[in-house]
């Protein structure tokens, strides 16, 4: 080994040459492995031990449980009896009823119902991959105070509405605000949870979306018809409104495969529990590059990691598979309650479809996430799970609509309800474990835009017009039922394509002459350990 330097020596080189005056200079000389544990137990002592945060993973996962069970309350209210209402009837005469809720007050037809229900898609879909790309100069949990901020707002903005272009313009902002949640609270959920129990775990989380729903027709049609349609939308902005400004005063999260944003320093800090290492070498050793060339815009390096999700096969199949699926259950939550109550004459639609839904979503929804932990959560059973859970929930939900009594269809259909929700947990483990964990956010964000632009917002307004034109709630049901069975089709060919799970795969160096450590999620509670590699000449 070389004569080592003495630290004034070291010092002094520093001063002396401005390009690594800002950075902390580590030796570059080889050492053994001894010395380096040991510089490193030094370190670790010199540095400050980060404040434990108070949000554990359990508590976290309740919080995200809870805003995404009122996202999803707001889509069940609208839906309902009680809010969406019943359009006007005219007679031959040219007397018209007055009608009730949205569609009786604005007088809209089928099809403009149906626009209400996905204009807030629009803003979910422009603003997802917007808020996934911040994410990798914006702390994350920032974004989402921001995004609920608007949420809280639009959906105050609905109960205000005048004619249908004002609630329009509101629920597209609700869109807005639910983006910045949607697309980064499964990364944080999956980073914190046990590793023998991440689907369970997405599978809790999205087990309030059928039950959030449930939950929206019960609550729309008992504050619709009790005191007013707009009062349910003030009801939902009070509700959102504590975790908005929750999402600002609260210590910020970092999610794994990110560096923490617009920061230098190289110890620990309370603020993001993650150790920076910046490792600058010397001219006797490897010339330190300079760049000539201009940096990517922010436009080409969402493009550069758009082009790596469409390269995984898998990521596509399953995005292919979960469109074909949400078209129908899109449609199954817009337009339940509304054909329920023409084909079996029900005088509680919103309640029976929402107690329906509500058990179906919690049995299924954490069934497929302990199923596909209990069978070894991997990409081929997630697949395998999948393709036959659909399939045999599209044949028993198929089969409800042809029986016309009640009684038949309510167990028929409560049957294929939990099949197909099933699919929630592995469907997103799917999207989480295709993908390096940096591509992660975007992941979950174009998988949200593909589904709702290909799925349930074109769905709800052609169900619209289907019914509009053959007038026959039964067919019009069993017409979209059968789309099920090609989601099942296109999840069963993803168990012959091969796969790799890159969940640990390294996220990409950010700077040519910067090493950082992968960050390790800011729940867990434990000792970070940075292994510095030694340089060669």
């Amino acid at each position: 080994m070389g004569v080592e330097p003495p630290p004034d020596t070291a010092v002094h080189n520093q001063e002396s040459d401005p390009a690594a005056a800002a950075a902390v200079v580590v030796p570059v000389e080889k050492e053994t492995e001894t010395e380096t544990k040991s510089d490193m137990a030094k370190t670790s002592a010199s540095l400050p031990q980060p404040t434990p945060s108070w949000f554990t993973p359990k508590r976290l996962l309740v919080i995200f449980c809870v805003i995404n069970m009122i996202n999803y309350v707001d889509r069940g209210a609208i839906a309902s009896n009680g809010v969406n209402g019943s359009p006007r009837v005219c007679t031959k005469t040219g007397v018209c009823s007055h009608g009730s809720g949205i569609q009786g007050d604005f007088n809209l037809s089928n099809f403009k119902d149906g626009v209400i229900s996905s204009a807030f898609m629009v803003g979910l879909l422009v603003a997802s991959p917007i808020f996934a790309s911040l994410a990798k100069s914006i702390n994350p949990f920032r974004l989402i105070g921001v995004g609920l901020s608007v949420w809280t707002f639009a959906a105050a903005g609905c109960g205000i509405s005048i004619d249908f272009w004002s609630i329009t313009i509101c629920r597209m902002l609700v869109g807005v605000g639910e983006a910045s949640f949607i697309s980064l609270a499964a990364p944080f959920i999956d980073d914190n949870a046990p590793a023998t129990q991440r689907t369970a775990w997405l599978g809790i989380f999205y087990m309030c979306i059928p039950t959030g729903i449930a939950l929206g027709y019960v609550y729309g049609g008992w504050v619709g018809n009790g005191f007013g349609w707009r009062y349910a939308f003030f009801g939902e902005a009070i509700l959102m409104l504590p975790f908005a400004i929750l999402g600002f005063v609260m210590k910020p999260l970092q999610m794994k495969g990110f560096s923490p944003t617009g920061t230098k320093k190289s110890l620990t800090t309370p603020e993001t529990n993650v150790i920076e290492i910046e490792v600058i070498t010397n001219d006797k050793d490897v010339p330190v590059s300079k760049h000539t060339s201009k940096e990517p815009s922010r436009f080409g390096l969402f493009w550069k990691d758009i082009k790596a999700l469409l390269a995984e096969k898998i990521f596509v199949i399953n995005v292919l598979g979960y469109i074909a699926y949400n078209f129908v259950i899109g449609a199954y939550s817009y337009w339940g309650p509304k054909a329920g109550y023409s084909i079996y004459h029900m005088s509680n639609a919103d309640m029976l479809f929402g107690g329906i839904t509500i058990i179906g979503g919690i049995v299924g929804t954490l069934s497929g996430g302990f199923i596909l932990d209990y069978m070894n959560a991997t990409i081929p059973n997630a697949f395998k799970l999948l393709s036959t859970a659909t399939f045999f929930g599209a044949i028993f939900c198929f089969s409800a609509f042809c029986f016309k009594n009640l009684y038949a269809f309510i167990v028929l259909f409560l049957i294929g309800e939990i099949l197909v929700f099933a699919t929630q947990g592995p469907v997103n483990f799917v999207c989480l474990h295709t993908v390096k964990p940096s591509l992660r956010p975007l992941s979950m964000a174009m998988s949200t835009v593909s589904i709702h632009v290909f799925g349930d917002v074109p769905s709800s307004p052609l169900v619209g017009v289907l019914q509009d034109n053959i007038k026959n709630w039964r067919t019009s049901a069993l017409i979209l039922t059968s789309i099920l069975f090609l989601a099942s089709g296109i999840w069963f060919i993803g168990i012959f394509v091969q796969s790799v799970d890159r969940y640990n795969e390294d996220s990409e160096h950010q700077d040519g002459n910067t090493e950082r450590t992968n960050t390790t999620p800011l729940l867990e509670e434990k000792t970070i350990e940075t292994d510095v590699g030694s340089s060669e000449a």
